[in-house]
C-alpha cells in the first residue's frame, strides 16, 4: 500500500463508521402533554400521553414526558419532588417575572419520568382550564406561553436534543411556533422535527384579545402570530399545523375546517384509530417524520 492512499483509506472509514454511530444511536421523542395517566383522570389525551411514550420507548427509542402541574395533581400520592438543579429560572411573561419550578415523577412499571412545569402563579389551583363555575380561566393563554417556554429551557438545561417532539391539545399548541421562531437556532432542538396532534379538547370562545401582543419577541413577529388576533381554539390549532412537520387529527368529530386546513397544508397528517392499533400507526408516522 503506498503512503499517500492511507489518510484516504482513514477518511473513509470515518465516514462510515460515523454514519454507522449515527444509524445505531437512539432517536429522542420529546412528548408533550396537558393531561396524562395516572396524575389526571382518564381522557382520550390522558390515555395516549401515559402509553404512546411507552410504546414508542418499546421500539427501542429513549423517550422523555412533560405535563403541566395542575393543582388538582397529588403530589404524595403520586411521589412528586422538586428538580432543585433544573428548578430557579425565572421567566418573563407579559412583563413580569414568574419563577419556574420543575418537578418530577416516575412511572416505575414503564421505566418513565414524568416532568412537571410549575409556578404558583398559574398552576397552584384545583383546576385545569375552567373554574369550579366552568368558566374559563382568563389568564390561559399566559399559563400556554409559561408552559411552553419552561419546556424549552429545561430541556436546555438536561442537555437532550430530540429527534422529534410530539405535543397534544390546546395546551401545547405553542410548541411548534416556538421551535420554529425561537429555538431554532439552539443546537438542541435545530434538527428537530415535531407533529402535533389535535384531542377532543375544543373550547367556545377566545383567549385573551392581546394573546398576540404577549408573543411578540426578537423572535416572534406580529406577522408570525396574526392569526391570533383572534385567539379562537380554530386559530390557535391552524397555528400550530402551521409550523408542524406532520399532523395528526385525533379528534373523532373534529370541525371541518380544521379537517380542510390539513388537507389542503400539503403536511402529512394522519388519524387516530383505536387504543389497540394507534401505537403503533403513530410509531410509524414518527419514523416516517423524522426520516428512519
Amino acid at each position: 500500500m503506498k503512503i499517500a492512499e492511507i489518510p484516504t483509506l482513514f477518511l473513509t472509514f470515518a465516514l462510515f463508521f460515523g454514519k454507522f454511530i449515527h444509524i445505531m444511536a437512539k432517536r429522542k421523542v420529546l412528548f408533550i402533554s396537558a393531561e396524562i395517566l395516572p396524575y389526571l383522570p382518564e381522557t382520550e389525551m390522558a390515555h395516549i400521553g401515559r402509553y404512546l411514550p411507552q410504546g414508542i420507548q418499546d421500539t427501542g427509542k429513549e423517550v422523555r414526558t412533560f405535563m403541566p402541574r395542575f393543582g388538582c395533581v397529588n403530589e404524595r400520592r403520586n411521589q412528586l419532588h422538586e428538580v432543585i438543579r433544573l428548578s430557579g429560572m425565572n421567566l418573563i411573561i407579559n412583563d413580569v417575572d414568574h419563577p419556574l419550578v420543575i418537578k418530577v415523577a416516575s412511572i416505575q412499571s414503564a421505566r418513565m419520568q414524568i416532568y412537571f412545569i410549575d409556578n404558583e402563579d398559574y398552576f397552584q389551583r384545583k383546576y385545569i382550564a375552567t373554574d369550579e363555575d366552568g368558566h374559563f380561566f382568563e389568564d390561559n393563554d399566559e399559563r400556554t406561553i409559561f408552559f411552553t417556554r419552561g419546556v424549552f429551557e429545561t430541556v436546555k438545561k438536561l442537555r437532550w436534543p430530540p429527534d422529534l417532539i410530539f405535543c397534544q391539545g390546546w395546551f401545547a399548541s405553542l410548541i411548534p411556533l416556538f421551535l420554529r421562531k425561537v429555538y431554532s437556532e439552539d443546537p438542541m432542538f435545530s434538527k428537530a422535527k415535531i407533529i402535533y396532534s389535535t384531542s377532543d379538547d375544543e373550547f367556545k370562545g377566545s383567549f385573551d384579545k392581546n394573546y398576540s401582543r404577549k408573543l411578540i419577541s426578537e423572535n416572534i413577529t406580529q406577522e408570525d402570530v396574526e392569526k391570533l388576533t383572534d385567539p379562537t381554539y380554530i386559530n390557535i390549532t391552524k397555528l400550530a399545523f402551521d409550523h408542524s412537520d406532520g399532523v395528526i387529527l385525533n379528534t373523532p368529530n373534529i370541525p371541518s375546517e380544521l379537517r380542510q386546513y390539513a388537507d389542503t397544508s400539503g403536511k402529512p397528517h394522519i388519524e387516530y384509530t383505536n387504543k389497540k392499533e394507534y401505537v403503533s400507526q403513530y410509531a410509524a408516522f414518527f419514523d416516517k417524520i423524522i426520516g428512519v
